[in-house]
């Protein structure tokens, strides 16, 4: 590893480590910003448990962005302040979007090569393919650590030791994926509920984005059983005790908290109607479609810890996917992040070195979309440092503004685990409304303070 200072065009250029979503769009948004930057991604050198190519912003859990409605859902407001923001991942999402009814899905192969793309045409980004074993040398200066939540072990260690916290982690699950013309249609049928569906995305898609499974009773607790009974990956001691994000459950701890929970959660039937008998079914597992020939789709909410020979031997047994081949089976993964509200202050530097900025899962924050809000965030932050201009952070009434509020000053750092941006986070409104009416009304102020945010000039630094 060089022991000097590169510089490019005249300036010290700003290192990011981690080449996933936030780690991208750090680097976009300090490169928009004539900057230099580089990005230290350890794949293909050292590779992880859970990414299958050596390529940039690779989505190894799910290929959705979760609902993209900006009046009424806090992660759709969040796309639209990081589309505003110009960010590169929201660019690339909505070039690769594929149906997924009002959420934001996207073609997984896609968007990585979208991004990759963009990387590398920037003249102000230079890439470098190597693990760091430790700590970013001193001779760096501004680092932003993005490494996510599959941090190699040896830069793990070094964050440890440095911040004296004791190690907080958790597990995701991933979802299997199938071939869509493995799916037997006599049993299966396209819906969204409610029939929230695309209409224009073609004939199969006229009443919905979704591939729907319908159970009976006898079905559904056959299925229950099977979960329960089934043979699990076996932890170590160490990762025995580590707490599962409750967002993103396996199936089958799910399944373990009791007969009725799953018909209430992913295979709850509400707004769907079996087209095949007229008649609303016991429970139903959906498939969301994963590309945009969509040729494969994934199992929604089937994020699992099962061996692989019996996520064949449960998962076949769903009417509708006797036959099915399977793309990928699920897996799961340790996830690792800090404790940010006692370590990072406002612009994300960690407190007991602010060379150091945090960005992505490794913060705390949950789901693609907030990790690269952070990373968008965390190199706007580095970007005006390097230049010597003031930058304030987003106000707390906006979605980006009421995420970073609450990883770095909001949550109590005595129970911190990792959230999704919801409207809970968001300051309350002024005055008496109706229930129907708070979140566009929240969404309007946030938009409103985002753009005054976005339009008010950097100040130099004294």
């Amino acid at each position: 590893m060089a022991s000097y200072i590169p510089r490019m065009n005249g300036r010290t250029p700003i290192h990011v480590i981690g080449g996933g979503l936030a780690g991208c769009e750090a680097a976009w948004q300090i490169a928009r910003s004539g900057v230099p930057v580089i990005i230290h991604e350890m794949r293909p050198e050292r590779s992880t448990d859970a990414h299958v190519t050596e390529h940039l912003a690779e989505l190894v859990c799910s290929n959705s962005f979760r609902s993209d409605d900006s009046e009424n859902n806090a992660v759709g407001l969040l796309h639209e302040e990081m589309r505003r923001a110009e960010s590169l991942i929201l660019q690339a999402a909505d070039r690769h979007r594929v149906p997924a009814g009002s959420a934001l899905a996207v073609d997984r192969a896609g968007f990585s090569e979208e991004i990759e793309g963009a990387i590398d045409a920037e003249p102000h980004i230079d890439v470098e393919r190597h693990e760091l074993p430790g700590l970013p040398p001193d001779e760096w200066g501004s680092v932003i650590i993005a490494t996510g939540p599959l941090t190699s072990p040896g830069l793990a260690t070094a964050i440890q030791s440095l911040t004296g916290e004791d190690s907080l982690a958790f597990f995701d699950a991933i979802s299997p994926i199938v071939y869509r013309d493995s799916i037997d249609f006599s049993k299966a049928w396209y819906q969204s509920r409610y029939d929230k569906g695309s209409a224009e995305a073609g004939a199969d898609h006229v009443r919905g984005d979704y591939i729907n499974c319908p159970l009976d009773r006898a079905q559904y607790e056959s299925l229950i059983a099977a979960l329960l009974g089934a043979d699990k990956i076996e932890f170590k001691e160490w990762e025995a005790i580590t707490p599962y994000f409750e967002g993103c459950l396996p199936i089958e701890v799910m399944a373990e908290r009791g007969l009725e929970t799953l018909r209430y959660g992913p295979m709850k039937p509400v707004g769907l109607t079996d087209p095949h008998n007229g008649e609303r079914p016991h429970a139903v597992v959906q498939l969301r479609q994963d590309n945009a020939l969509g040729t494969i789709y994934n199992i929604v909410g089937f994020q699992t810890k099962l061996r692989y020979t019996e996520q064949r031997r449960i998962f076949t047994s769903i009417p509708g996917l006797e036959s099915t081949r399977f793309a990928r089976l699920g897996g799961i993964h340790r996830n690792t992040f800090i404790n940010s509200p006692r370590l990072l202050d406002s612009e994300l530097r960690l407190k007991s070195m602010p060379r150091l900025r945090f960005a992505g899962q490794i913060t705390g924050v949950e789901g693609y979309v907030e990790s690269a809000a952070v990373g968008l965030l965390a190199g706007r932050f580095a970007a005006a440092e390097a230049v010597g201009q003031d930058i304030t952070p987003p106000p707390n009434t906006t979605a980006l503004g009421a995420m970073l509020e609450h990883i770095t000053r909001g949550a109590d750092a005595g129970t911190f685990q990792p959230m999704n941006v919801n409207f809970g986070l968001f300051p309350p409104l002024e005055g008496r409304m109706k229930k129907r009416e708070r979140r566009p009304a929240l969404a309007r102020r946030a938009l409103t303070d985002l753009n005054n945010w976005l339009d008010a000039p950097l100040a130099a630094a004294e």
